[in-house]
């Protein structure tokens, strides 16, 4: 092999070795553009700004600084970097099974869809809204329970419109509602 051969094998070898990158965010996210840009450390000597960052369609979160990065940069060239997955070691929840799903923040809140109990919100303190529903339904096979230590539950359903079904009162009380008005405690 010649030395003309040599060098643009070790070339070609550097351009794949610098096909993918992990750094870490040192920076809160700019997202006010199309796409979000991050700044990060790929190492002692390399800071980068203004990296976008993909996400998948109808997800995303603004990473918090000292989030791990994977970076992709096209033909091995350290200028066409994009970022493809953030993590937080401090904040990921950990111990879910196998097929479990997690939505959280760096709060405390989450959306988690158990395997054992089923959906569980937590705001952890937080409001809960639900904005501009034209309607808004639930649909139970079995019991639902309202806990409020600030409304009691039958004034809860006096002020609601069509809303039916038999519910437990903080103080387990059951309450049989129809059309918004409560027609039973025992």
């Amino acid at each position: 092999m010649t030395e003309m051969h040599a060098s643009y094998i070790r070339q070609l070898f550097s351009r794949v070795l610098m096909m993918v990158g992990r750094g870490r965010t040192t920076a809160s996210p700019n997202d006010t553009g199309s796409v979000q840009m991050l700044q990060l450390t790929l190492g002692p000597l390399e800071t980068r700004d203004g990296t976008p960052r993909l996400a998948e369609f109808g997800f995303t979160s603004a990473p918090p600084v000292g989030s791990d990065a994977v970076l992709v940069f096209f033909g091995g060239n350290r200028k066409t970097g994009v970022v493809i997955a953030t993590g937080n070691q401090a904040t990921r929840p950990k111990g879910l099974l196998p097929g479990e799903v997690m939505i959280y923040d760096a709060f405390g809140k989450s959306i988690y869809l158990s395997q054992e109990n089923g959906i569980v919100i937590n705001a952890n303190g937080a409001p809960l809204a639900v904005n501009n529903a034209s309607t808004a339904m639930l649909n139970s096979s079995g019991d639902v329970t309202i806990n409020s230590p600030q409304v009691s539950t039958s004034e809860v359903f006096q002020a609601g419109n069509g809303v039916s079904g038999n519910f437990t009162s903080e103080d387990g009380k059951s309450i049989t509602v129809e059309k918004g008005i409560v027609t039973g405690i025992s």
